[in-house]
């Protein structure tokens, strides 16, 4: 090919590229309306404050009362199905849990749409008064499962909250972090954030599957399987929602400086989907005052899926335990070395 016809190729390439831009579609946002209610729940629904309406599912002990409260966030394409297992164990130890499927998650409306980390934040801090006021005196703690994990850490840590929230806990007991979903720009390399950059700009609704990128998100394979197989979860995600979540861990990993609560904090050596470097940042940001108060747990045969995986018994055995007491060892002693693994930058 003469330099004439590759000069006129890049020429013609680049006139697409700026015709593109020029006339791309917006990313997509939606986010909640105005409130025009006030909050409720019932067994089987959440309403927020803008009427939207969002499925909740819940655990308990045969024999009341509970113990403790547990609410639990999914992550990114799933829903409130995510915790039927670990919810039903923690049943058996007399603790209730609550989970809903988050706004454009699941069966909420807007199915797949990505609702703004605002969005996402505000929904919690309501859903977790209304099961505050349901459980009057009981303990309540918050658990979330990779992206709940940024949105906890982004509520909790919320300049904006109302001054009746206590600070930094959303008035919880306690905060579980399992696999959070730090994966920020800053720890990105160059051509991802321009890829993302790029794609939301020009083809915000566009649907990518990850087929092909060969990540094991768990060695549980015939859960995986049932994932596949079921319809509420988000298997093509658009380009634009992909770029909300990014956003979300951009402000999870910003706010960890300041994420102070009482937490335990769970991570698999064998994570495949937020990397170990995002992880490491996140933890080594984390209070140093805030050190008595939180722990760490590292698990050396654990995959992203955590709650999931095929020895998901050990960590959920490992939760129960810290909500019943926090002060003695994890049952499983994932936390010796937790230590020297945050400060290791051997990227294994």
């Amino acid at each position: 090919m003469n330099t004439g016809v590759s000069m006129a190729l890049m020429g013609t390439l680049a006139a697409v590229l700026v015709g593109a831009l020029a006339t791309a579609c917006a990313p997509l946002l939606n986010a909640p309306g105005k409130a025009i209610q006030k909050p409720q729940l019932s067994d089987d629904r959440f309403i927020a404050s803008d009427g939207t309406i969002l499925p909740v599912r819940r655990w308990g002990p045969e024999k009341p009362p509970a113990r403790a409260v547990l609410i639990a966030l999914h992550g990114f394409n799933d829903y409130s199905n995510f915790f039927d297992e670990p919810g039903k164990y923690l049943a058996k130890h007399g603790i209730r849990s609550y989970a809903y499927d988050q706004r454009g998650f699941g069966a909420s409306p807007g199915h797949g749409l990505w609702p703004g980390t605002q969005g996402l934040a505000g929904d919690l801090k309501q859903f977790t008064r209304l099961v505050r006021e349901r459980h009057p005196g009981v303990p309540l703690y918050l658990l979330g499962d990779s992206m709940g994990g940024a949105v906890i850490m982004v509520a909790a840590t919320d300049p904006d909250r109302p001054p009746d929230i206590s600070p930094g806990a959303l008035k919880a007991d306690g905060i579980i972090l399992v696999a959070p979903a730090v994966w920020g720009r800053i720890t990105m390399p160059w051509y991802q954030r321009l890829a993302l950059w790029l794609s939301v700009r020009i083809m915000p609704g566009v649907t990518l599957t990850g087929q092909g990128l060969k990540i094991m998100a768990s060695d549980n394979i015939e859960m995986l399987r049932a994932l596949g197989r079921d319809p509420l979860v988000i298997k093509a995600t658009r380009v634009d929602a992909i770029h909300g979540l990014t956003d979300l861990m951009d402000e999870a990993l910003d706010r960890a400086a300041r994420f102070d609560p009482r937490a335990l904090i769970l991570y698999g050596r064998k994570d495949e989907v937020i990397p170990k470097k995002p992880t490491r940042l996140m933890l080594g940001r984390l209070p140093a005052a805030a050190t008595v108060r939180q722990r760490v747990a590292v698990y050396k045969n654990g995959y992203h899926m955590l709650l999931r995986d095929l020895a998901a018994d050990v960590i959920w055995k490992d939760i129960a335990h810290w909500i019943d007491d926090a002060a003695t060892p994890l049952p499983s002693g994932a936390e010796k070395g937790a230590g020297e693994w945050i400060k290791n930058d051997d990227h294994r």
